[in-house]
């Protein structure tokens, strides 16, 4: 029987890995674009087509990998897959168009996304849901979903969302960090080694912000390594039915880091010397601890990791993981802001 310690260090040790590959290749031109679909031809007799990229891709697989561990975390409660799946479609779907909606309203730009935003409205939706799907089930005998651990779940769940959604802005080239010669005397010294250089002129730090080519701040593996530890240490926390602090400590360090990194970003964050996203962060923060004061902690819940295991394995989970990895790689895998021009031809000494 696999113990809470071994699963926590499995995957510190899977994603560690995962990470590291990805800050050594994802900045480079070459893991941009995932493929270009031929969609029609123009006057001149020349395929155009729709690119899509490896930040679809990568995006996909955080929110998917996010999910599952959501699933794993609510079945160790004994809490139904079909609860489960139906909580968090219901959190996702104003949550996803959020993350365009918000990034429109901040930054003023149609065709882009902020996790910020998304975030932030979910954590308003969710005790909102799981407050309504408790009082649909008052009385019929079903036990209802506890708040403050349900709650500690999707933050744990977000914390490894958002940390491996950071993989993507690396292959991007999006939400950049600062030119190293314009941080901080102490951030060039320790990252003078460890530190991005982006290729390819379609990433969006180069027509964005001008920076292919020069050293900065790795802002976006900071947040990736940040975020998944935090994760694995409140995984551990709550498979060991500490639930508050679990919600809490995830809670405080992704949207402090949140608000302080900020500061170290070159990218368009809206107007002001506080960003409206800091602001979100600090909301965020807020809302935790007046929830985490008020709501029971559920302390004579125990989790159970094997029957968490066992949840996730079912046929209903599998296709729900499916489907959700399909919609979001095609929300965000397809680009708007690039095209291509295709060409195809015969490799004649093999006829």
């Amino acid at each position: 029987m696999l113990s809470n310690e071994s699963f926590v260090l499995l995957l510190g040790v899977v994603l560690s890995i995962v990470v590291c590959w990805a800050c050594k290749r994802l900045p480079e031109e070459r893991w941009q674009f995932l493929a270009s679909v031929p969609i029609m031809k123009d006057s001149n007799g020349r395929w155009l087509g729709l690119n899509f990229t490896y930040y679809g891709l990568l995006t996909a697989n955080a929110l998917v990998f996010g999910v599952a561990l959501l699933v794993i975390l609510m079945g160790s409660l004994r809490i139904p897959s079909v609860v489960t799946i139906s909580l968090t479609f219901a959190v996702l779907v104003p949550c996803l168009p959020a993350a365009r909606w918000v990034a429109r309203l901040v930054e003023g730009k149609q065709c882009t996304f902020t996790v910020a935003g998304a975030f932030f409205v979910g954590v308003f939706i969710a005790p909102v849901v799981i407050a309504v799907f408790n009082s649909q089930i008052a009385g019929s005998g079903v036990r209802p979903l506890p708040m403050i651990p349900s709650l500690a779940a999707m933050m744990i769940a977000y914390a490894f969302g958002e940390g491996l959604g950071r993989l993507a802005c690396i292959s991007f080239g999006c939400c950049y960090g600062v030119a190293l010669d314009q941080a901080p005397p102490m951030l060039r010294r320790i990252f003078d080694r460890w530190h991005f250089v982006f290729s390819g002129n379609l990433k969006k730090i180069a027509y964005d912000g001008a920076l292919e080519g020069k050293q900065v701040l790795p802002i976006q593996a900071l947040t990736a390594l940040l975020y998944i530890l935090v994760g694995l240490i409140a995984t551990w926390l709550f498979l060991n039915s500490f639930f508050a602090t679990s919600f809490l400590i995830t809670m405080i360090v992704t949207q402090g880091w949140r608000v302080y990194s900020e500061t170290l970003r070159a990218d368009y964050r809206g107007e002001g010397k506080i960003s409206a996203y800091q602001v979100m962060g600090m909301l965020a923060i807020l809302f935790a601890l007046v929830l985490s004061y008020l709501l029971p902690t559920d302390q004579l819940l125990a989790a159970e990791l094997s029957a968490g295991i066992e949840t996730v394995w079912q046929p209903l989970v599998l296709l729900a993981l499916q489907t959700l990895w399909v919609v979001v790689f095609i929300q965000f895998g397809k680009s708007m802001v690039t095209g291509a021009e295709i060409s195809f031809h015969l490799h004649h000494d093999r006829i």
